[in-house]
């Protein structure tokens, strides 16, 4: 990592303002305690490290003597101070120099990158319900209550009776226009299982922590109702299944296609 130089803030560094020089001095520590002493010294040249010195080396803590001023405390100076002011002459040298001057060190800065990218709930190739058994990446609704027909019932008869069931509508015609494009008659509604579906695509993908820009749609495309050579609810989706084999007691159910933005906020730390 390539060294960086780090400017003394010497901003809000104030001297005080006094006829006696010692007075002006530790006036001065106690109310910039906690300040480098780089702006009132050697920046500033407020005061020399020489009469710094003189001014404070009675009063260090180490001798259990402190200053309390008017504006503050001054309790005296470490041993790397006492080297600084000095010269070498008296405390500690060769320390870093953030030790020496009482100044915050410099926080880390946390870098924080966002990236987005758009989810979807996949190709009619693979469209399904999520369930225990799979993933799923499509908005669902619940299974309907069981419908159907006897051990010589027609499929398709069976389906659409299924269909009635699930809306309670028995026999009735269910289309995309006049029924359920924002809620599915039973559970959440469409805006909510696609939701809480792209969150749970966006989080298998690289981690992703939120979602945005939700929208859904029709629902999966292999609708398998036919009636008289077309599909029967258009944009519906459905899914059936057969509860008891070839005795087509079906249940159904709807889904939605949906697409969103996937959220992913990464936070590093830099020296």
């Amino acid at each position: 990592i390539q060294a960086r130089s780090i400017p003394w803030d010497c901003t809000d560094w104030q001297a005080f303002a006094h006829d006696d020089r010692t007075t002006a001095i530790l006036e001065s520590l106690a109310e910039n305690r906690g300040k480098t002493l780089y702006c009132g010294v050697d920046q500033s040249d407020t005061f020399t490290k020489a009469e710094t010195w003189e001014a404070g080396k009675d009063r260090n803590e180490r001798d259990d003597t402190v200053y309390f001023g008017e504006r503050g405390q001054f309790r005296g100076f470490i041993a790397a101070q006492e080297g600084y002011l000095t010269d070498g002459e008296s405390g500690v040298t060769g320390v870093s120099i953030d030790r020496i001057f009482e100044f915050p060190r410099e926080e880390r800065r946390r870098v924080k990158r966002v990236k987005r990218w758009d989810i979807s709930s996949g190709s009619a190739a693979t469209d399904t319900c999520p369930d225990a058994a799979n993933p799923g990446t499509l908005a669902c609704s619940d299974w309907g209550n069981p419908h159907g027909g006897n051990l010589f019932a027609q499929g398709a008869p069976s389906r659409r009776n299924a269909q009635g069931a699930y809306a309670g509508q028995p026999e009735e015609g269910l289309t995309w226009s006049r029924t359920w494009q924002s809620e599915p008659p039973r559970g959440d509604s469409w805006q909510e299982r696609a939701t809480a579906v792209a969150k749970s695509v966006c989080r298998s993908q690289h981690g992703g922590q939120s979602v945005t820009n939700v929208v859904f749609a029709a629902g999966h495309s292999r609708d398998q109702e036919p009636v008289n050579g077309a599909n029967r609810g258009p944009g519906l989706g459905w899914f059936f299944h057969n509860t008891v084999s070839q005795h087509y007691r079906y249940r159904a159910r709807e889904s939605r296609t949906w697409t969103a933005t996937c959220k992913k906020v990464i936070r590093r730390t830099r020296k």
